[in-house]
């Protein structure tokens, strides 16, 4: 098996570009779909969209969003932990740890941190608040992240395919249940990869000079699927809502059950894509932060 050297700077460059891209893109999401009468209005438009076909997913929801816990998320983390751990990777746990804790504290604080103006839109939720960044997707996404972190090479793609897949049904689930705008969701991966950049960063720091990185462990084929489908997933979201909004002039319960369902699936697809895209960005780096041979 062919080996090299581990280019840190390099690495450690491409991660500080994701976290600042994440994050930026995270301030830009809250600016427009929080502050803005068109994002709250599409956002509003998505989360009364649910009711549609709600019965049918309805058991499949809850059994997804009562799965996750204080307690659940606690096992979680000792078992990832504890993954690393008997892969002789101490700073490894301590990263996966890490990320996952900087993840959700960030969600918490946020969540009662940050305001959320009532422009008269959805009046019924106004007086609850600002709900951005859902806890229940960062759980999901930062527990994926961190497992993705953790795992041996050899199953390494298929744990960021199905993290991810995870991650992204409990974000959609959130929208489905009616517990959360799509924004929410979409802004909690956010977190999540920015937290996954971090803790990337942190191995970087503790790296030994001698590690080698095998190329056999750089997953750039499942990396391009979950990146590419994340991205087109996207796309297809942002040309689903913006074809709503020459009717952003009617009253959100005045509209017709397509234009409501073109605004929940394409949410949805929003939702998803973004956590495809958040996974690839973190499995493009793994073999880096994590290689085969120590030193």
């Amino acid at each position: 098996m062919r080996v090299r050297a581990t280019a840190r700077g390099g690495t450690a460059v491409w991660l500080v570009v994701v976290a600042l891209a994440q994050a930026v893109a995270f301030a830009l999401l809250w600016r427009l779909t929080v502050h803005t009468g068109t994002g709250q209005w599409l956002d509003t438009v998505a989360l009364t969209g649910n009711r549609i076909g709600q019965q049918r997913i309805e058991g499949l929801v809850d059994r997804v969003l009562n799965a996750m816990s204080v307690f659940s998320l606690l096992v979680a983390t000792v078992v990832i932990g504890f993954i690393a751990l008997i892969r002789g990777r101490k700073t490894l746990a301590l990263g996966a740890t890490l990320l996952i804790a900087g993840a959700n504290v960030t969600t918490q604080l946020l969540k009662h941190g940050l305001d959320r103006p009532a422009l008269g839109i959805d009046p019924q939720r106004d007086a609850v608040g600002n709900s951005l960044p859902s806890g229940h997707a960062t759980v999901a996404a930062s527990v994926a992240l961190a497992l993705l972190l953790v795992l041996p090479p050899r199953v390494r793609a298929l744990g960021a395919c199905l993290g991810g897949a995870y991650a992204a049904v409990a974000g959609v689930a959130t929208l489905s249940a009616g517990w959360h705008r799509p924004s929410d969701a979409v802004a909690a991966f956010l977190i999540a990869g920015v937290w996954a950049a971090l803790a990337g960063l942190l191995l970087l720091v503790f790296q030994r000079e001698q590690a080698q990185v095998a190329r056999a462990d750089a997953h750039g084929l499942a990396a391009a699927v979950l990146g590419l489908g994340g991205l087109a997933a996207v796309v297809a979201s942002g040309l689903a809502v913006s074809s709503l909004l020459d009717q952003q002039q009617i009253a959100v319960d005045e509209l017709t059950r397509r234009t409501l369902f073109i605004g929940y699936a394409g949410s949805a697809a929003g939702i998803a894509g973004t956590m495809g895209v958040v996974t690839s960005l973190v499995l493009l780096a793994v073999h880096r932060l994590v290689p085969r041979h120590k030193g």
